[in-house]
């Protein structure tokens, strides 16, 4: 195998384990700063659909197998694969084209949700983006797209038109639910596990809300499984264009004194209403006002953009700290979830962390199965964000994060893909999906990479023998 007859065919840099810039090339675009001992035998930066197609022809005739970083952003680093070639994306960046009269627009996967937000919004557009600013399209898409405003927008994934790939044969194809249907399916949920490279999205737009505001509550600590109960028992009669979160967060500088006897720990509730008239959206968020629990603070239906709720959402997850994530489904009340994960939270070792339970809205939650490998709906989403900055307290952390995890096990119905540790927990990935799905998208990869040209879920991960993902 000689590498530079790769280099001779591709645009991008093709970095071998042995180049100086290999370490900052493997490492450096990755968000969670816990980084694991895995690496490839290459890297190849593509700078378009060209080298990707080289790339993949090149591991087949080498018998190499190939895993695919979008934005770097997946909590467990499943791009981190030991041997074969990572291919990395992050020069697919652009904005292709948006068609405002049709409400069209086509994108590179490696834009951000607050970049494509932030386009789109200047041409009084919106699209239903992921939450966290910094994430990009091609892991929020092949995760399921959980969504801004979902009840009434529906996952990203919903609003997704078609996409163009690379398969493992190196062809370049254009899915949709039309044509090569199998992929277009595949892409919208699979996950790490798919089975091509996504060079474009064509994106079905939305007209952005009119009004956008929003309501915070601060409570006590103790007071988070009253107010989780309350908030479960509403839901069905609250709008659904109003996106509901309980959070368990550290007390913002205003209630740090009332906070002292919890360790600093509150009970954060933030409503965020989509409508079409401020008064609209007032109405939509008056019955939070009625939960009877008195609050600490509260801000009431303050005016909103989408850069701040940005902004506020990248605060909770902030860059460069090491992090362990787990992302369930339940259909429990957000009440008990609190009222199992309390006891532990006192004994958080680390400021940083989060635990996150939204709730979905209106009368038909959950929501029925689409077409796509996504499968999980509930009545609400979360689980703990456990985030630190020093090596030395890894080991704290994450035995923490177990206990949190083992607490909140006997309310799972699944896991979300693209935000739960697939790597240190493999048997939880066919959890990601219904029975069928899973099914239906193992036997998708013997159809369509039956030489294993792709690393699925489980390979190149430990220097065990490989195992079938099934």
């Amino acid at each position: 195998m000689n590498i530079e007859n790769l280099r001779n065919v591709c645009r991008g840099p093709v970095i071998g384990a042995g180049d100086a810039r290999f370490l900052e090339a493997l490492h450096g675009n990755l968000w969670n700063r816990l980084i694991p001992d895995r690496a490839p035998q290459m890297i190849v930066k593509a700078a378009d659909e060209d080298d990707i197609i080289a790339t993949i022809k090149f591991a087949r005739a080498h018998g190499l197998k190939v895993v695919v970083r979008g934005g770097g952003h997946n909590w467990c680093q499943p791009s981190l694969r030991n041997g074969g070639i990572l291919i990395d994306l992050e020069s697919l960046n652009k904005i292709i084209s948006i068609d405002v009269e049709d409400r069209r627009a086509v994108i590179q996967p490696i834009l951000s949700n607050r970049e494509i937000q932030k386009a789109l919004n200047a041409h009084g557009l919106a699209f239903p983006t992921g939450h966290c600013p910094q994430v990009k399209a091609s892991g929020y898409f092949l995760g399921g797209g959980m969504a801004w405003n979902p009840t009434v927008w529906g996952y990203g994934t919903e609003s997704l038109e078609a996409i163009e790939l690379v398969t493992a044969q190196g062809a370049l194809i254009r899915a949709s639910e039309t044509e090569n249907v199998d992929f277009f399916w595949a892409a919208r949920g699979a996950g790490s596990g798919f089975f091509g490279v996504v060079t474009k999205y064509f994106l079905k737009l939305h007209a952005l809300p009119k009004a956008i505001l929003g309501s915070t509550y601060f409570y006590r600590l103790e007071d988070a499984p009253a107010v989780g109960t309350w908030l479960g028992t509403a839901a069905p009669r609250i709008a659904p264009s109003v996106e509901l979160t309980q959070f368990i967060v550290k007390a913002p500088p205003a209630l740090t004194e009332v906070a002292a006897g919890q360790n600093g720990w509150v009970c954060m509730v933030t409503a965020t209403a989509f409508e079409d008239s401020p008064e609209a959206a007032r109405r939509a968020l008056h019955p939070l006002d009625d939960v009877p629990v008195e609050p600490l603070s509260c801000s009431r239906a303050t005016p909103l953009d989408f850069e701040q709720l940005f902004d506020a959402s990248g605060a909770l997850f902030p860059e460069g700290v090491r992090s362990r994530v787990e992302a369930t489904y339940s259909n429990h009340s957000p009440g008990a979830l609190m009222a199992a994960i309390l006891p532990l939270w006192h004994s958080a070792p680390s400021a940083t962390s989060v635990f996150l339970s939204t709730i979905f809205c209106g009368p038909d939650v959950p929501r029925p199965q689409k077409n796509m490998a996504r499968s999980i709906s509930s009545k609400v989403y979360g689980g703990p964000w456990t985030m630190w900055h020093e090596a030395e307290a890894d080991q704290a952390n994450a035995a923490w994060h177990q206990a949190v995890i083992t607490a909140l096990k006997p309310f799972n119905v699944g896991y979300y893909i693209g935000e739960t540790n697939t790597v240190e927990q493999p048997d939880i990935v066919a959890q990601a999906f219904t029975p069928e799905k899973w099914q239906k998208l193992c036997g998708l990869r013997d159809q369509y990479d039956p030489d294993r040209v792709f690393f699925d879920y489980f390979d190149g991960l430990t220097a065990e023998p490989e195992r079938d993902a099934r």
